[in-house]
């Protein structure tokens, strides 16, 4: 069989063939009477297997210690070629969402998809400096794609370029939540965090709406960093959880400020007491404890709240009576002349 017609037969170019001979990987059987190479079964068979084993990325070298070589094995020159291959999909991965996100910024011309393939960059930089100019700089005329900011801000370790993500995402407004909500589920503790941070300073209902959801979230710290927001916010679904951090120790003082920020409104002002009074009668508290609620009463107001300090008054700890007599004393003293 002549040239041309394995080429047809094989799908393999006449120059491709030439190459192979040329590399040592295929010798015609023989050749016609004016030197025209021709081409028996078993060249047709060493082609097929030629290009299989090209389809896998091989080159040519191995090619032919694959085909050559008795004592050659295939596991180790696999699994680099398994190595190889997924880097390659990783970068093309990373290449494809680099191009989306370019496309997302809805570039007008070159000027717009170079400012944003720099800001992109920028975003990923070593030097901490170079993130956060690059996060403050997103809030402008070629915008970095939302995606984007929340994955800067959900892997960003320095608090000043933290700062200056989440900021960049509350100008984003609610598109970031999607991917935030995801964020709160994250397997690692850290990026959990991240994400409700990010939440927290999102203005808006759909915001609100997530951070409820998240005061029943399984990590603890979600949970409190969405109640100290919701305490901001005015939303009451957030009293249990401030008053266990009063209890616990942990950000009480900020709890005990967003309990009295939500104590403007009366009613919700009355269940606070309610709660702490129940806790102060039935929890079984420590002295330290007693003591965290009798401050946080302070913000309080109400007929509960000062009866329940005038309960304090007595406690078996000098430190809890005295601080209980103490902001009794502030509630009940002359506001002006």
């Amino acid at each position: 069989m002549l040239i041309g017609d394995v080429s047809r037969r094989c799908g393999v170019s006449a120059r491709m063939l030439r190459h192979y001979e040329s590399f040592g990987l295929l010798r015609p059987t023989g050749r016609t009477g004016v030197g025209y190479r021709e081409y028996s079964s078993a060249d047709l068979r060493r082609i097929f297997h030629i290009e299989s084993l090209r389809s896998l990325g091989l080159s040519l070298r191995a090619v032919g210690r694959a085909l050559d070589d008795p004592d050659f094995t295939p596991s180790a020159l696999v699994d680099d070629l398994i190595r190889q291959t997924r880097a390659r999909i990783t970068a093309e991965r990373e290449l494809l969402t680099r191009l989306r996100r370019i496309d997302a910024a809805g570039p007008t011309d070159w000027q717009d998809v170079l400012r944003a393939v720099a800001l992109l960059r920028d975003l990923s930089s070593p030097r901490a400096g170079q993130r956060q100019r690059a996060a403050l700089a997103s809030v402008g005329e070629v915008p970095v794609p939302v995606e984007a900011l929340v994955e800067a801000a959900l892997g960003e370790s320095d608090p000043n370029v933290a700062g200056a993500l989440r900021w960049a995402l509350a100008h984003a407004g609610a598109d970031g939540l999607p991917l935030l909500a995801e964020g709160l589920d994250a397997p690692a503790p850290e990026v959990r965090e991240r994400a409700v941070r990010a939440v927290v300073e999102i203005p808006g209902g759909d915001a609100t709406t997530l951070l409820r959801d998240a005061l029943r979230h399984p990590d603890p710290v979600v949970g409190r960093y969405a109640a100290l927001a919701l305490g901001t916010r005015g939303e009451p679904d957030a009293v249990p959880t401030l008053i266990d951090m009063i209890v616990g120790e942990v950000n009480d003082v900020d709890a005990a400020d967003a309990l009295s920020a939500l104590a403007t409104d009366p009613a919700t002002a009355e269940r606070i007491a309610a709660r702490l009074v129940d806790l102060l009668t039935h929890g079984k508290l420590g002295a330290s404890a007693r003591g965290r609620l009798a401050q946080a009463l302070a913000g309080i107001p109400g007929d509960t709240t000062s009866r329940a300090l005038a309960g304090l008054t007595g406690d078996d700890d000098r430190a809890v009576a005295l601080t209980a007599s103490y902001v009794l004393t502030l509630r009940t003293a002359p506001t002006g002349r």
